[in-house]
């Protein structure tokens, strides 16, 4: 089995590609409806919930929640992250911190709640063989 990536279901799907295009700096294909963000790793899929609803036949105010999801993005420098967001005018829920696990986070919400973590893990933390280059 392998994972193949997560879909965010949004009222606003132009509203999240821009937000994700400038956040993560990356592009997009698709249209209102239906968006894959082309990040780096895995891209991730932001599905019209009116279009969503109808195309699979069940209201996701029912079998699920909003803001309940975490998406993590590896970066190569969170403080940096951080500065360059913050002048954007991106609100956080953290600063940058060092966390006990063995890592450096920030953490912040998309324009419909959903939790974004950039984080740098310390090296010693990380699997064997990850180089600086794929860490950003």
């Amino acid at each position: 089995m392998v994972f193949q990536g997560i879909c965010l279901i949004t009222e606003n799907v132009a509203r999240m590609r821009e937000f994700y295009q400038t956040v993560l700096q990356c592009g997009a294909s698709g249209d209102d409806i239906h968006t894959e963000i082309l990040s780096q790793g895995m891209p991730f899929v932001l599905y019209d919930r009116a279009a969503s609803e109808r195309d699979m036949l069940f209201t996701y105010p029912e079998h699920a929640g909003y803001g309940h999801t975490t998406l993590s993005f590896r970066v190569q420098d969170v403080d940096r992250e951080y500065a360059r967001l913050s002048a954007l005018g991106i609100s956080f829920m953290t600063k940058p911190k060092d966390y006990p696990w063995g890592a450096r986070s920030v953490h912040f919400r998309d324009p419909d709640g959903n939790i974004i973590t950039f984080v740098r893990p310390r090296l010693q933390n990380m699997d064997a063989g990850t180089t600086e280059d794929e860490l950003g």
